[in-house]
């Protein structure tokens, strides 16, 4: 189990999360954060720190947003757009950077200029 960024996220990526994460498991996308499912410790530390509402414990993702629970492990388990290989199990996003792409569910997305803080 672990924590999931969901839609509201998309074009806002305030980044304050990752500040906060002991673990450095959250990641950039090119328009959404994502949170990696073997890497989040399950702290919960991120939760409180997005704007946007947009973190929630797994089990407890809004149902209109619970794409967004397998779209996080697909960021990391899937071939991405303009990627060779999956990202796998990284070990942390600190050292990582920014991915600069996003999942086709994420990436399909109209631009959401009502997301801003």
């Amino acid at each position: 189990m672990a924590y999931v960024i969901s839609g509201p996220c998309t074009d806002i990526m305030d980044k304050s999360c990752m500040e906060v994460c002991p673990v450095h498991c959250i990641y950039e996308g090119a328009r959404k954060l994502y949170i990696h499912p073997d890497e989040c410790i399950d702290c919960g530390a991120c939760e409180p720190n997005c704007p946007v509402e947009a973190i929630t414990y797994e089990t407890e993702v809004p149902p209109d947003q619970e794409q967004h629970v397998a779209d996080n492990r697909d960021f990391f388990y899937s071939v991405l757009p303009g990627r060779d290989a999956e990202l796998g199990l990284i070990g942390g996003a600190r050292d990582y950077g920014p991915v600069g792409v996003d999942t086709p569910l994420v990436a399909s997305q109209p631009p959401c200029p009502s997301n801003q803080l």
